[in-house]
């Protein structure tokens, strides 16, 4: 459901098109991207490069390892738990050591990754795909970036744990079953 089908049909840009806008159409995926900016920002110091490339870099793995691949319950548990664990941390305003922060990084890109590796339509060229998927996380995490070092100083804790919370809630609402 995630991938446009206009973009399919006779389209030679059809695999980026559809790789870019995958991440859009997702509400798990936007969310953790953003967040993970957020998250760098909120961190500080080399963080700020460091998480969004480590994610970049598992994701990439994470895709070329679910081309072709069914898609694993297991790693829609660890999209929800990502989440979660952003959520949880952008809430707390946590700021573990980095070596922290990267494993809940490298853990959260891989699961996305594969999800997104595994859900490459049929009939397109799945690198192609990627670098569309690639492109979107880099702007996905910018954003994070962008709006966590503008705003300012007084508001930037409140509203950044308010972006935790909300990313908690939709976690729920999307992860956890109707009774």
């Amino acid at each position: 459901m995630a991938h446009p089908v206009a973009f399919h049909a006779g389209d030679p840009n059809a695999a980026t098109v559809s790789g870019f806008l995958h991440p859009f159409t997702g509400p798990d995926h936007l969310l953790v991207m953003v967040a993970v900016g957020l998250w760098a920002v909120q961190i500080g110091g080399r963080a700020i490069w460091m998480l969004p490339c480590a994610f970049i870099f598992m994701m990439i793995l994470g895709g070329f390892a679910g081309i072709g691949s069914m898609p694993r319950p297991m790693i829609e548990h660890g999209i929800g738990a990502s989440m979660l664990l952003l959520g949880t941390a952008l809430g707390m305003a946590w700021k573990p050591r980095l070596s922290v922060a990267l494993a809940v990084v490298v853990l959260s890109g891989a699961c996305h990754g594969f999800a997104h590796g595994s859900e490459i339509p049929q009939g397109i060229a799945p690198s192609l795909f990627l670098v569309g998927m690639v492109t979107a996380t880099v702007t996905l995490h910018a954003v994070g970036i962008l709006f966590a070092t503008t705003i300012g100083d007084n508001r930037f804790g409140t509203a950044i744990r308010a972006a935790g919370c909300g990313l908690i809630a939709v976690a729920a609402y999307s992860f956890i079953p109707a009774a």
